[in-house]
């Protein structure tokens, strides 16, 4: 009896389908329509930072664009195929990582300090800290007789 391997066909296209609904929700930009691949982030929100945490695995921090303007933070790069060792042959390659351009987007609130936005590199996930304002503090005002 021979072993099949099963490989269902059109599970990439299903998940790129629907990384382009969920990434659709955030705001008005497709990412399908300007990148061959959404990276996934995890967003955490804390009484004072919001912090994301962007998988990217096998992309240079250094080579990560990001850009914060008019209250949109934009994340993109490119991440390259890994190639075979010198003087070895590939004999098949397999991806499930996406590989090219990659795109994402975010609206941040009002409540965010630009001035302040850090991002690091670690381990494969890119991690970018976006701190909130100090809130004004309501104060009594007295009526003056």
């Amino acid at each position: 009896m021979a072993m099949v391997r099963y490989n269902p066909i059109g599970v990439g296209e299903l998940q790129s389908e629907i990384n382009r609904l969920f990434s659709g929700w955030s705001d008005s930009e497709s990412s399908a329509a300007t990148a061959d691949w959404v990276p996934t982030v995890d967003i955490h929100e804390y009484d004072n930072r919001f912090q994301l945490f962007v998988d990217l695995p096998g992309v240079d921090p250094a080579a990560v664009e990001i850009t914060l303007d008019n209250g949109i933070l934009s994340i993109s790069g490119n991440r390259h195929p890994i190639a075979a060792p010198e003087g070895e042959q590939m004999v098949t390659r397999r991806n499930e990582r996406g590989l090219g351009r990659f795109y994402r987007r975010f609206i941040l609130p009002d409540t965010v300090d630009a001035e302040n936005v850090k991002a690091e590199g670690k381990i494969g996930v890119l991690e970018i800290h976006i701190p909130k304002q100090a809130k004004a503090q309501p104060r009594r005002i007295t009526v003056a007789a």
